[in-house]
């Protein structure tokens, strides 16, 4: 017989959910670099999705939800096995993966499955492409590059831009394309563009082709490794324009061994700010704090704790039961999807479009004395 559970006052979000599950919790695989280079990224992932599902089980009295963790290493073939893993282990639906890449491997094998898919932080429309069980938290790459060049124009930051991204990664060359659109768009002035794959380590070529092409501005549509990478050779090189980038930079302040004073009046766009001061922030940051020994979160945590509950969300709305098949539970995610509004900490009444995308505005920190700081658009 299925058991209905009692209310649960989710006072984070202001949610009064009632998750109607039959015996047994709902499964949710969480999948992402655990380890490797973008182990930043999975492992905030997975911290935030523990912390929220942590949460609805203790205000539901019991487990509702439970997670299957498996880790990728940022690498699509090792993502797919990870999927197929958490399958195994009885995953009824997805909270991932991570990185883009992966996940548009996974996303592939999801919509044969028909398993319904919500990714954090995987923002190419590569994802969600011609898939009706593909979700994304995060925003889109199109919109990062355009808000860019928009935010960079509006405050005056550059005004010759140089830009260095990675040609062999979806996410980079979405972003680049869009900023550069747009940067034509705004009569921005584009002086440099310059390249890379996941195997460069020596990125001298590019800091110069900026550098002597005067801009004061290098745009990095990247992720935070190549990004610590290219701003010690700047200053190797006694240069220093400033540098903007954008969600996947996220994590250089934790990055082993990289020196902080590097990162300084750097911005970027991310969808969340852990120096809020609204009650939904500080709550989470000082559970995050106290969990993972004074760290403090970035985005990556904030959009995997809100993938969690509006799974929560979604699943109370439709009356999701642990003894559905996936297929059934697909179906009802996506008709929620399709229809919800949902608020949390990385947007308020943020809704989804029928072919996955989320709409929410991103926000501009700066780094100073080591902490994002935000900044008035």
């Amino acid at each position: 017989m299925k058991k209905m559970l009692a209310a649960v006052l989710v006072l984070a979000l202001a949610l009064t959910a009632t998750l109607a599950f039959a015996d047994g919790a709902i499964k949710i695989g969480v999948i992402g670099p655990m380890t490797g280079p973008a182990a930043d990224y999975g492992l905030a992932c997975q911290r935030g999705a523990i912390i929220a599902a942590a949460e609805i089980n203790a205000k539901a009295g019991e487990t509702v939800i439970e997670l299957l963790i498996e880790d990728d290493e940022h690498d699509a073939e090792k993502s797919v096995n990870a999927y197929h893993t958490v399958l195994d282990n009885g995953a009824q639906m997805i909270a991932g993966t991570t990185t883009t890449n992966p996940c548009i491997a996974v996303s592939a094998e999801a919509f044969s499955d028909r398993i319904f898919m919500l990714t954090p932080s995987a923002s190419s429309t590569a994802v969600t492409a011609d898939k009706d069980n593909m979700y994304q938290v995060c925003f889109t790459d199109p919109a990062q590059g355009t808000a860019s060049a928009e935010y960079i124009k509006k405050n005056g930051l550059g005004t010759k831009i140089a830009v260095i991204y990675n040609n062999a990664d979806a996410y980079s060359t979405g972003i680049y394309q869009t900023f550069e659109a747009e940067a034509k768009n705004l009569g921005i002035e584009i002086v440099a563009v310059s390249t890379f794959t996941d195997e460069t380590t020596d990125f001298s070529v590019q800091v110069t082709a900026a550098k002597e092409a005067g801009a004061d501005l290098v745009f990095l549509p990247i992720y935070y490794t190549p990004a610590s990478m290219i701003l010690q050779q700047a200053n190797s090189m006694g240069y220093a324009p400033t540098f903007f980038g954008v969600d996947g930079m996220d994590g250089i302040l934790t990055l082993e061994g990289f020196d902080k004073s590097l990162a300084e009046g750097v911005f970027l766009l991310t969808p969340f700010s852990a120096d809020s001061t609204d009650d939904l922030t500080v709550n989470f940051v000082n559970a995050y704090k106290e969990k993972c020994g004074g760290e403090i979160p970035n985005q990556f945590a904030a959009d995997a704790y809100d993938c969690v509950y509006a799974i929560a969300q979604a699943c109370e709305a439709a009356g999701v039961t642990s003894d559905m098949t996936s297929e059934e539970i697909c179906q009802k995610m996506v008709e929620q999807f399709t229809t919800m509004s949902f608020s949390g900490l990385t947007g308020s009444e943020m809704k989804w479009s029928a072919n996955g995308e989320v709409t929410k505005s991103p926000k501009a920190v700066v780094i100073q004395n080591g902490v994002y700081v935000s900044v008035l658009d």
